[in-house]
C-alpha cells in the first residue's frame, strides 16, 4: 500500500493551522498552542520550525517538572529524528509515563512506535506495537485511541492485499470519525479508501472520492496532499489504461515527492514505469524502474510491487544480452523477495490470529462488564479462557480421532467391497450383509409352529425381493411385504427373525445400506448426487433418516465413505 504520511499520528491534539510563517516568540503560547504550532509547521513539511517548536516544548516542561507534558515533548522531538533517536525519545515517554494513572500513555507510546516501525519498513514490529497499543487503549477505555489502533492495523490489511477489509475500516472513518479524527485524519481516511477502491476495482468510487478531496478546502492548505490526488489520479488513469493521461498526474506527483525526499516518490517511480511500458515504451519503463532501485538500494525501503520491477528489469536486459546487469537485478529481486515474504508471512499468520479473533476477547469483556470485583475479573477471564481453549483443543482432537476412525471403517469397508466384487458379475450388485457395528436388538427368537414349507416359501420369495431390489422402495412395511408374498406379518416376522437374527426394521435397513456402499463404489455417477437424492432412491422419506441409518450401520459418515472411495480411485 502508497505510504502517504504515516499511520494515524495525531493522538493527543487537534491541529489546526496557525496563521503565518514565523516562529514567534514561544514563551507566550501554553502547551496545547504550541502542539498546534509544530503540527501546523509538521504537516507543511516545515522541518527545522518544526524541531524548534519541539525542543522548545521539552525544555519548558522539564523546566516545570510536568511529567505528563514532558512526555508529550518527547513524542514531538521524535517525528523529526532519525530512527535510532526517535526510538530512545518513546523510550524515554514510555519510561516516565511508566506510574502515570488516567493518561493515554502507554497506548500512546504503542501506538507511535508502531508508527516508526511502519515508517522505517519493519511491518512485523509495527504491528505487535499497534496491537499492545490496542489492547491498552480498550483496557483505558478511550475511544479515540482504540480508533486509532484500528485505522494502523488496517493499513497493515492492506499491505498484505486484504483491501476490502481494510476499505471497510477507512469507509467507517470516514463516514462516522466526526468526534474522533480531525481534518488531517479525515483526509486521511480518504486517500487510503481511494488507494482500497483502485485495488479492488471499484473505479467509479475512487474517482468520485478523488473529486471530493481536490474540492476540499484543506486539500488547497497543503502542497503534500495536493500531490497525493496527483499521484492517485495518475494511478486510476493508469488502471483504466490511460498512459499519458497517468504520465502527466504521476509527473507532478514524483517531482513533488522527490524534493523533499519522500518515500511515495518510489510508488510514482513504479507507476511512471507502468505507464511507459503501457505505451510500448521500455527505455523509458527501465529508466524509471533503475532509478528506483538506485534508490531503494540507499534507504532499503521495500514494497510489494518491487517484485515486478525486479523480473521486468532482468527480463529487459536479458533481451539486450547484458548478462552483467540481468545477475545483478535477479541479486537484487532474491534479496528483497526474502524480506518481503518473511513480513507477509508474518503479518499473514499474526494479524488474523492476534486482531481478527474477536470471540475471546468479547467474551473476557463481558465477564468484565458483568464483575464488579477487579481481582475476581482477573482470574475468572483468565480461568475461562483458558477452559475454552482447554475445550476447543479437546473438540479439535476428539473431531480428528473421529474423523481417522470413521475413515478407516471406510477404508475396510470399501477393501472388502472390493475383494467381493471379483466374484460378482458386472452391472449385478452385492447385497451381502457388512458385520454389524453394534448387537441388534432381536423379537423374541422362540421357535413358532411354522410349517417347514412356509418358511422355505418365505426365504426363496425374501431372495426374489432381495435379488429384484424390492427394497427400495418407498412405504415397505411388515404388512405390505407379506401381502406381496402371500402371507401373513405372523410368519414373516417369524422367518426373518430365526432365519435373518433381525427384526423386520434392520433387515430392510441393512439391505438398503449394503445397496448403498456397493453402488456407490461402483457407480461415480451416483456419488455425484446430493444427499437428498441417494437417500430417495435408496427408500428413505429425508435425508436425516438415511444419514442417521448409514453411520448406526457403518460406523462411518456417508461423506467419508465417498471421500475414501474417491481416494482410493485417484491416489494422490
Amino acid at each position: 500500500m502508497m505510504r502517504f504520511i504515516f499511520p494515524i499520528i495525531l493522538l493527543f491534539t487537534n491541529c489546526f493551522f496557525a496563521q503565518g510563517n514565523k516562529i514567534d516568540t514561544l514563551n507566550k503560547f501554553g502547551y496545547s498552542e504550541l502542539k498546534n504550532k509544530f503540527y501546523n509547521y509538521n504537516d507543511n513539511i516545515k522541518t527545522d520550525k518544526a524541531k524548534i517548536i519541539a525542543q522548545y516544548y521539552l525544555q519548558k516542561a522539564k523546566n516545570e517538572k510536568n511529567t505528563l507534558q514532558i512526555a508529550d515533548g518527547y513524542v514531538l522531538t521524535h517525528f523529526n529524528e532519525n530512527f535510532s533517536n526517535a526510538l530512545k525519545y518513546l523510550d524515554s515517554a514510555a519510561t516516565i509515563t511508566k506510574n502515570l494513572k488516567g493518561t493515554i500513555y502507554p497506548s500512546q507510546t504503542y501506538l507511535m512506535k508502531g508508527n516508526l516501525y511502519y515508517k522505517y519498513d519493519n511491518l512485523k514490529v509495527a504491528l505487535d506495537n499497534y496491537i499492545l497499543g490496542l489492547q491498552y487503549a480498550k483496557e483505558q477505555k478511550d475511544q479515540k485511541l482504540t480508533s486509532y489502533a484500528n485505522m494502523n492495523i488496517a493499513y497493515l490489511n492492506s499491505y498484505i492485499g486484504k483491501n476490502a477489509e481494510a476499505a471497510k475500516t477507512f469507509r467507517y472513518y470516514l463516514y462516522n470519525g466526526k468526534n474522533i479524527t480531525d481534518e488531517s485524519q479525515h483526509n486521511q481516511m480518504r486517500v487510503s479508501l481511494i488507494y482500497c477502491y483502485i485495488e479492488i476495482n471499484k473505479l467509479d468510487s475512487a474517482k468520485l472520492l478523488i473529486k471530493e478531496g481536490l474540492r476540499s478546502q484543506f486539500t488547497n492548505k497543503n502542497k503534500y496532499i495536493v500531490s497525493q490526488y496527483s499521484y492517485y489520479s495518475g494511478y486510476l488513469d493508469l488502471k483504466q489504461k490511460k498512459y499519458k493521461a497517468a504520465i502527466a498526474e504521476l509527473s507532478k506527483a514524483y517531482t513533488y515527492y522527490s524534493s523533499i525526499n519522500d518515500n511515495n516518490a518510489n510508488y510514482a517511480l513504479f507507476n511512471l514505469g507502468k505507464a511507459f511500458d503501457g505505451l510500448a515504451n521500455k527505455e523509458k519503463a527501465a529508466e524509471n524502474y533503475t532509478k528506483l532501485d538506485s534508490i531503494t538500494v540507499k534507504s532499503n525501503y521495500t514494497f510489494p510491487e518491487l517484485r515486478e520491477v525486479y523480473t521486468y528489469l532482468i527480463d529487459y536486459y536479458k533481451e539486450k544480452n547484458n548478462k552483467e546487469k540481468q545477475l545483478y537485478y535477479i541479486d537484487r529481486f532474491l534479496k528483497v523477495d526474502k524480506k518481503l515474504d518473511e513480513q507477509f508471512r508474518y503479518l499473514s499468520v499474526e494479524l488474523p490470529k492476534k486482531y481478527d479473533t474477536p470471540n475471546l476477547i468479547q467474551q473476557k469483556e463481558n465477564i468484565i462488564n458483568d464483575l464488579k470485583n477487579k481481582k475476581i475479573v482477573l482470574y475468572a477471564s483468565i480461568v475461562t479462557l483458558l477452559l475454552i481453549l482447554l475445550l476447543l483443543t479437546y473438540l479439535y482432537y476428539k473431531a480428528k480421532k473421529t474423523e481417522k476412525k470413521h475413515q478407516k471403517v471406510a477404508q475396510e469397508l470399501i477393501n472388502s467391497i472390493e475383494i467381493r466384487n471379483f466374484e460378482i458379475p458386472e452391472g449385478k450388485l452385492d447385497t451381502t450383509y457388512i458385520q454389524e457395528t453394534e448387537p441388534v436388538n432381536i423379537e423374541d427368537k422362540a421357535i413358532k409352529a411354522t410349517p417347514e414349507d412356509v418358511i422355505q416359501f418365505i426365504l426363496k420369495e425374501l431372495e426374489i425381493f432381495e435379488t429384484k431390489e424390492l427394497f427400495l422402495k418407498k412405504g415397505i412395511t411388515s404388512a405390505s411385504l407379506a401381502k406381496s408374498i402371500k402371507t401373513n406379518t405372523s410368519y414373516l416376522s417369524e422367518v426373518i427373525n430365526t432365519q435373518k437374527e433381525k427384526n423386520f426394521a434392520a433387515y430392510l435397513n441393512d439391505l438398503r445400506i449394503n445397496y448403498a456402499l456397493n453402488r456407490l463404489v461402483r457407480d461415480r455417477k451416483f456419488r455425484s448426487y446430493k444427499l437428498s437424492v441417494i437417500a430417495d432412491e435408496l427408500g428413505y422419506n429425508n435425508e436425516q433418516a438415511f444419514s442417521l441409518a448409514f453411520k448406526k450401520k457403518t460406523g462411518t459418515t456417508l461423506s467419508i465413505y465417498i471421500k475414501e472411495i474417491e481416494k482410493s480411485i485417484n491416489p494422490e
